[in-house]
Parts: C-alpha cells; sequence; structure tokens
C-alpha cells in the first residue's frame, strides 16, 4: 500500500517556501543550537520544576533560540526542528508507555526527576511548570490531576443471628415487636447499585418484606389496624409451609387530621460535606414542605461542634423562610449529636400547644463523635424523653461512615420509624407519598405473639425481625416499648411452619417426650396482638386462631420472594437448592398491581445481586 502523499513533491514543496539558505547564519544556528542542547543536558540535577521557581527546559530553550535567529533563518529552523520532532516523538507515541515503578531512596527519585524532565517527555509536565511559551510550544492545557480521597469505611449496623429453628413441644411461643422501618432495603440497593454486595448485618429481611405496598384490607369501624392471615406451600421446601401475618393500618382521614409540630434536627457536621448528603437532605425536606398545611408548624436544630436553632418555629405556611433557613446550611465540625437532641426536644416541647403532634425528624449519615455515642447510653435518653409525648423519626443519608445500629436505636427507642434515603425518588416515597404513616400513629407499642399447636407444628423460625425479639413476658407487660403503626401502614411478618409428619423435620422428637395432643386440632397455631392507643398508658388485646384452611395470595407469594431475596443474600442454610433463578421468577410472576414500580426494580436488584454473588 503507498501513501497518498509522496514525500518528493512534500520536499519540493518546502524549498520553494523556504528562502535560501545563508551559509555563514547557518552555521552561526547550528552552533547556537548545539550550545543550548549541550547546555539543557545538564538539567537533571536542577530541581523540579514548580509554579514558585521554573528551571530551564528543551522547549524553553528552543525558545530563547528562536529569538534569537532572524525572521528568515527561524523559519528554516522552526521546519527543520518540526521535522525532527515528528521523527522522534513518532516512535515514542507508538509504544504502550511502561509501568511506573515506586522508589523510596535520594537517589532513585534524582533517577526520576531526571525521567521526567527529559526532553522526549516534557510536554506531558508542561501545565505544571505553568509557563507561557512551554504552555504554548506543546499545544497542552491539561487540569491538575488530584488523587481520589480514600472513602470512610466505619459503618456500623447491628450484629446479629438469624433467627433459630425452633421445636414447637420445647418452645411454642414466638414473641416480637412489629416494625414498619425500611430502611435496610434502601441501604442494600444503594449497595447492589454501586456493585457490592451489602453487608450481611446491613440485611433485615422484615424491613425488605416491608418495604412494598401490599393490597391488605382496612379495618372497619374504630379498630386501627385489620389481621390478615394466609398460608402456603413454602416456596423453596415443598414439605413446609409458609405462614404470612398482616396487619393493615387504618386510612387516614387527612381533612381532620390534627395540627403537625415538625423539628427538622439536621446534621451538619463535616461528614455530611457530600452531594449524596446535605445537598440531597435540603432536596428531600423542600418536597416534603409541600404536603404540609398553613396550621403545620417547623423549626429547624442543626448541631456541629455545638448545637443551635436556626430556624424558629415557622408556620408551613412560609414556605419561603423554610426554603431559605434549609438553603443557608453548611457542613462543617464535629458531630454534637447529644446537644443537637437536647435542643430539638427542647423546641418541640416549647411548641406543644394543644392536640397537635410533635415530632423530631433527626436527618445524619449517623456519625455522633461528640457527647453521647453509646447506642445504649442514647436510648436510655431517648426512652426518657418520649414521655414527653414527643416521637423520633430518623432519616439516614450518605455512605462511608452511616451508623446503622445507632440509627435503628433512636428510632426504636424514639416511638419513630428509621428510613434510608439515598435518592430523591426515595425521598418522594418516604416524606411525600407516605407521609401520613410517617408521621401519624395510629398505635402504639404494638407486639406480636403467637402459640404454635404442636400437635400439628412440629417446628417453626421466625424469617427476620432479630432486632425486634421480646421476651415472653414482655408480651403483657405495658411498661416494655415496642413498634408503633402509622396511619395507612402495613406490617407483614412471615413463620416458616413443619408439619408434624413431614419429612422436613430437621430435629429428632425426644425419647423420653411425650407425643403431643391438642383439643384444637384444625388450628395450628393462635395469634395475639397488644397496642396501645397513642398517648395511653393501658395496652389492648387482640386475638385470632390460625386455622390450617388459610390460602395464599400474590401479595404473600411476592412477600416470599423477597424473604427468599434477604436470606441469600445473608444465610441461605434453609432454601436447599432453590436459589436465584427461583427467586427471580417467583417475583416476576407475583409482581401484580405495580403502579410505582417498586417491585419491578425489586427483580432488577436481584438480578444484580445474582451477578454480584456469582462474580465474586
Amino acid at each position: 500500500m503507498s501513501d497518498d502523499l509522496d514525500f518528493n513533491d512534500l520536499k519540493h514543496a518546502m524549498r520553494a517556501a523556504t528562502p535560501s539558505p545563508d551559509a555563514r547564519k547557518r552555521a552561526e544556528n547550528i552552533a547556537l543550537a548545539q550550545e543550548n542542547f549541550d547546555r539543557l543536558q545538564g538539567s537533571a540535577d536542577d530541581a523540579r520544576p514548580t509554579s514558585d521557581a521554573r528551571k530551564p527546559g528543551l522547549f524553553r530553550g528552543v525558545m530563547t533560540m528562536l529569538k534569537s535567529i532572524p525572521a528568515k533563518g527561524a523559519l528554516a529552523a522552526s521546519t527543520a526542528l518540526a521535522a525532527v520532532g515528528l521523527v522522534l516523538v513518532l516512535p515514542v507515541l507508538q509504544e504502550p508507555p511502561a509501568p511506573l515503578k515506586l522508589r523510596d531512596t535520594a537517589k532513585d527519585d534524582a533517577v526520576a526527576i531526571e525521567e521526567m524532565e527529559a526532553p522526549l517527555v516534557e510536554p506531558s509536565i508542561a501545565p505544571m511548570a505553568k509557563s507561557a511559551p512551554q504552555r504554548f510550544a506543546t499545544g497542552l492545557s491539561a487540569p491538575e490531576i488530584r488523587p481520589m480521597p480514600p472513602l470512610s469505611d466505619s459503618e456500623a449496623y447491628p450484629e446479629t443471628d438469624p433467627n433459630p429453628l425452633k421445636v414447637t413441644a420445647e418452645s411454642p411461643v414466638s414473641t416480637f415487636s412489629v416494625d414498619v422501618d425500611t430502611a435496610s432495603y434502601a441501604v442494600l440497593r444503594n449497595s447492589l447499585e454501586t456493585g457490592t454486595l451489602p453487608p450481611k448485618d446491613a440485611v433485615r429481611i422484615e424491613e425488605m418484606v416491608n418495604y412494598f405496598p401490599y393490597d391488605y384490607a382496612a379495618p372497619a369501624g374504630d379498630t386501627p389496624f385489620a389481621t390478615h392471615l394466609a398460608t402456603m406451600v413454602t416456596p423453596w421446601n415443598p414439605d413446609t409451609r409458609l405462614l404470612r401475618i398482616a396487619l393493615q393500618g387504618r386510612l387516614p382521614d387527612i381533612a381532620a387530621r390534627p395540627p403537625l409540630n415538625l423539628v427538622f434536627l439536621i446534621d451538619t457536621s463535616g461528614s455530611m460535606d457530600a452531594a449524596n448528603k446535605l445537598p440531597l437532605l435540603k432536596q428531600s425536606f423542600s418536597l416534603m414542605l409541600s404536603e404540609l398545611r398553613p396550621e403545620d408548624s417547623v423549626a429547624i436544630v442543626t448541631y456541629a461542634g455545638s448545637a443551635g436553632r436556626v430556624l424558629d418555629p415557622t408556620p408551613a405556611s412560609d414556605r419561603t423562610t423554610i426554603l431559605a433557613a434549609l438553603d443557608r446550611l453548611t457542613a462543617g465540625g464535629s458531630t454534637a449529636g447529644q446537644a443537637g437532641l437536647q435542643q430539638a426536644y427542647a423546641t418541640a416541647e416549647a411548641m406543644q400547644d394543644g392536640e397537635e403532634i410533635s415530632r423530631v425528624i433527626l436527618a445524619t449519615d449517623g456519625d455522633f463523635n461528640v457527647g453521647l455515642s453509646d447506642p445504649d447510653a442514647l436510648k436510655d435518653y431517648i426512652a426518657k424523653k418520649r414521655e414527653s409525648g414527643t416521637y423520633l423519626s430518623v432519616l439516614g443519608f450518605g455512605r462511608g461512615n452511616l451508623d446503622d445500629a445507632t440509627m435503628q436505636a433512636l428510632a426504636q427507642t424514639g416511638n419513630g420509624q428509621a428510613a434510608y434515603i439515598d435518592t430523591l425518588h426515595e425521598a418522594r416515597k418516604v416524606l411525600v407519598d407516605q407521609l401520613t404513616g410517617t408521621l401519624f400513629p395510629i398505635a402504639d407499642d404494638v407486639k406480636i405473639q403467637v402459640e404454635f399447636n404442636p400437635a400439628t407444628i412440629a417446628e417453626y423460625r421466625l424469617i427476620g425481625y432479630e432486632t425486634r425479639q421480646l421476651n415472653r413476658e414482655d408480651f403483657n407487660n405495658d411498661k416494655v416499648d415496642a413498634g408503633e403503626i402509622g396511619a395507612g401502614h402495613a406490617v407483614t411478618a412471615l413463620y416458616e411452619l413443619t408439619p408434624t409428619g413431614s419429612p422436613a423435620r430437621q430435629t429428632d422428637p425426644l425419647r423420653y417426650g411425650t407425643a403431643p395432643e391438642s383439643s384444637v386440632s384444625d388450628e395450628l397455631g393462635f395469634l395475639k396482638l397488644r397496642y396501645k392507643a397513642p398517648g395511653a398508658s393501658t395496652s389492648q388485646l387482640i386475638e385470632t386462631p390460625i386455622t390450617a384452611d388459610l390460602k395464599d395470595d400474590t401479595d404473600a407469594q411476592f412477600a416470599a420472594a423477597i424473604a427468599g431475596f434477604g436470606q441469600l443474600l445473608t444465610d441461605a442454610r434453609y432454601l436447599g437448592d432453590w436459589g436465584w433463578d427461583e427467586a427471580i421468577a417467583l417475583a416476576t410472576e407475583h409482581r401484580g398491581d405495580d403502579p410505582f414500580g417498586y417491585r419491578t426494580e425489586a427483580v432488577r436488584l436481584m438480578r444484580l445481586a445474582q451477578s454480584l454473588a456469582d462474580r465474586d
């Protein structure tokens, strides 16, 4: 193959455009070029170029040389230099750069400097000297390259083990507190979408299941919530049964709801200085303001080094003032969590004047490093303050130093919910679509207790709720704190049951035990619920038998798929050969009505988790 451009034609054209050489000037120019070249060879021992002191380099010497040459000679010299440059540089560009070697001695440093200042490499470091002649000669103006700061990795999650399998004849009673939090699902979604599997302790299956809306019927009359039961063949084990217990909160009467007193307790410490922290927090709260009514009030307390109130109680209708206060917030300082909580509770108590609902909404990355930093100490403090009737909700932002353990302790003890916000879409879900459930409680200290029938159920295990376990005697003790249900909230719990005589039984009957008997042989168990009306001190009891003739539905099947998803991420010992393909197929088949796309997103996350699990 021949080039379209003939070299001889180019040579003749260059000669025609170039003045005739002057022999005397030619000799002087060559001598000057040789002098500059020899002088530049000694520059390797000089200091590395900086913006404060510029040392001679090849191109700086060439520019000096060209300035001393007459116009005709300069044109000839520049043409020759261009040709020489092409001959010298093009072979280098065709070869891949040699890998950098680490050096740790003064001698090696000198060699490194010499290599970096060598004539052929100088164009790549020209911007460092910021010399006008060098920038002109090389044609480069690259920005300064800064190494990325190391990401913090101090996240903390509650350390728990999956609930064990229980033998009904030995431990027939299971007791736990309800949980309507959704933080875990958003955290694991954030992990998967950044290309990593979530930490196992960050996965709480009940929060994954409860992330999704379900088509449960609302209660009739004045009952705060309705109970819905379903049983079905367990997707991962045909010899066991899955029991679904669901509570559906009463839908709110928006027109009749009481006014809200909201205190935004905002973490403005240095750790919040990231795009997915304080800036996202401001945007999230601005969405929420559009859902408030004129009779609602908002105050803002911040904490960083010391706490302070940056916005006095202001009517929600004065959006301009509230948004301006949010916009002025900046991140910096240490995290004085204790002082911030004290200031926020004091503000909420001062705002209380009648039948309003008061709530502190703590927005933080969970990094409490000044004051009460121990979760147990924080729980004790919040437990004392909740008696004032002020609820506490916690919103988590950002990753890297997310203290999920502290956030969970605060929300559970403060009669509130915990959510994690990683996108503006999630902010809308929590603070707009589910605002009534987040802010308006309809039942406090809700506890669930199930007594299983040993005549029909040999073994059982509760899937999830590890951080919500209660002692059997706690169920009847009204002084023991439990979870809250908000207006329109749904709570779902799943048990895997092993029927008596099933080949799936994993424990042997006791040699000296007696065969279980029951006068109610058609019941799988008996469900008890306790709850308090908001502000009440005495609980009320609801009782419901669990019969064997219950049937499953689409919502129960989808909840089972999500429970399988959580077990695949944490502990798959009970799943047998059932894996990602089966979980994805089950969720896909039972997506049902999905107006907001949450279930479709879950299927996408399952597929992503499968790929990451196969990679690892």
